[in-house]
């Protein structure tokens, strides 16, 4: 018997538009969309710097696990995760059991414009920001790419474009079907 898919995923580094095209994509598709880093901050009440400052990173990835278990059980929603989410193999099966995995990938170069000036990400919060994305990516591309059900470039793409990919790659996939409607045609 066939598992459906009942959800879509957005997974890749940050800087890639995941935020940006989820809210779009849930617009298009009638879905409810969440950012699990933003479910993390609302549910613990602090801002992830803060959270990795008095936690630390394992601190961060617990409250993250616990979240994306949550989300992978709601039903029709696009959910955008962190950059590190994949690196659980716990977050790896719950975000691809119910959730069509699209990995939006994006130059390191093309990161670091789009994150540079921002002071949120506290992996970037060094003097060498270039390399921790280098590094960062050449440990999670390969788990990115093994859980993608579609794998698209955001590189000089608008959001609306990537999003017009994605809706064509659901309704080409045999496991995509929203559980309380009909495939989408």
């Amino acid at each position: 018997m066939q598992d459906f898919k009942h959800n879509v995923v957005l997974v890749g580094p940050m800087g890639t538009g995941k935020t940006t095209i989820g809210k779009l994509l849930a617009k298009e598709l009638h879905f409810e969309f969440k950012d699990s880093d933003r479910e993390i901050e609302e549910r613990s009440g602090a801002d992830i710097p803060w959270i990795f400052d008095v936690e630390g990173e394992q601190g961060f990835r617990a409250r993250e696990r616990m979240v994306i278990e949550e989300l992978s059980n709601e039903p029709e929603i696009v959910v955008a995760t962190g950059g590190g989410a994949v690196g659980s193999e716990e977050n790896q099966y719950h975000l691809s059991a119910k959730g069509f995995v699209v990995y939006l990938h994006t130059s390191v170069e093309q990161q670091y414009q789009r994150t540079r000036k921002d002071r949120k990400r506290p992996l970037l919060q060094n003097s060498d920001p270039m390399k921790v994305l280098q590094n960062l990516m050449a440990v999670r591309e390969p788990i990115y790419r093994s859980m993608a059900d579609y794998v698209i470039s955001t590189d000089q793409k608008r959001p609306r474009t990537v999003v017009r990919e994605i809706i064509k790659a659901l309704q080409a996939s045999p496991v995509w079907m929203p559980s309380s409607s009909p495939k989408v045609e």
